[in-house]
């Protein structure tokens, strides 16, 4: 069950309308590193949990409706930015500045298919796919993606910081990216409380795995190279149940495969 103020979770003011920049935020809405993304996979998540692990369905949920907050903030911004052009284009352009701008740099789909307001697309214009979601029901592996989707939201939000010099979009990143801190903190907490989990999923036997292989960084160049004694190649290994090693892709032989049946037509005759 979902509840929804008529509030924005954040402040969002523009005060130099940007229709470029307005191009720019649709990757935070439907990129592969935007909000749509996160409060999708964080609730697919959610929804796997059993009952017993009730304390991590909170959390994934409870951040999942909060990034649908960002993607109304950022549906704002979008809008916002949308609503005129620069001064500067405003003095020069002969016909409407707006429309301008959205044809010379913009997305013209915002203008042409949402009336001025944001879409579930990339800033290519590329729709949002569920593709981009990681809910694999294994927590530990949820995790991980997790830290690794706040890690690329936050370098994307810190790239539009950079590219903008509007006071009021400044203010409004710099709380999403003071959210994906916390996000990222907050998943790396989750995934000690969980206890020993490496290599995920921790419940296979390892004692079924090909123990020659198991601990090996497997180098794939032709020639032969000397052990590099990095970290990942010498010594005890993360998980603490092994030694890595360095060596060569074992070989297989030539592949043979049979000929497939006839109703293929794979023959050239």
């Amino acid at each position: 069950m979902f509840f929804h103020d008529n509030e924005l979770q954040y402040e969002v003011e523009v005060e130099e309308p940007d229709p470029y920049f307005a191009k720019m935020l649709q990757q935070a809405v439907g990129g592969a590193e935007g909000e749509m993304r996160v409060a999708l996979q964080y609730m697919f998540q959610a929804f796997g949990v059993p009952k017993e692990m009730s304390e991590y369905r909170t959390l994934l949920m409870e951040t999942a409706v909060e990034e649908l907050g960002h993607i109304e903030m950022l549906a704002t911004a979008i809008a916002k930015n949308l609503e005129g052009a620069p001064e500067e284009v405003r003095e020069q352009a002969r016909d409407d500045a707006v429309i301008d701008m959205m044809l010379s740099g913009g997305q013209p789909r915002q203008a042409l298919s949402a009336g001025l307001n944001a879409m579930p697309v990339d800033a290519n214009g590329a729709p949002f796919t569920g593709n981009y979601v990681v809910a694999s029901g294994n927590l530990a592996a949820d995790m991980y993606a997790n830290v690794m989707a706040e890690s690329t939201g936050r370098l994307l939000a810190s790239r539009l910081y950079e590219i903008t010099d509007d006071p009021g979009m400044e203010d409004m990143l710099s709380y999403l990216i003071a959210r994906d801190t916390m996000h990222q903190n907050q998943w790396h907490a989750a995934l000690e409380s969980l206890g020993e989990h490496v290599p995920v999923p921790a419940s296979f036997p390892q004692e079924k795995e090909n123990q020659e292989f198991n601990y090996e960084f497997m180098s794939t160049f032709r020639e032969e190279h000397e052990d590099p004694e990095q970290p990942w190649t010498t010594g005890t290994s993360f998980d603490g149940k092994g030694e890595f090693s360095f060596g060569r892709q074992p070989g297989g032989g030539e592949p043979d495969l049979e000929k497939a049946i006839e109703e293929m037509h794979n023959e050239v005759n």
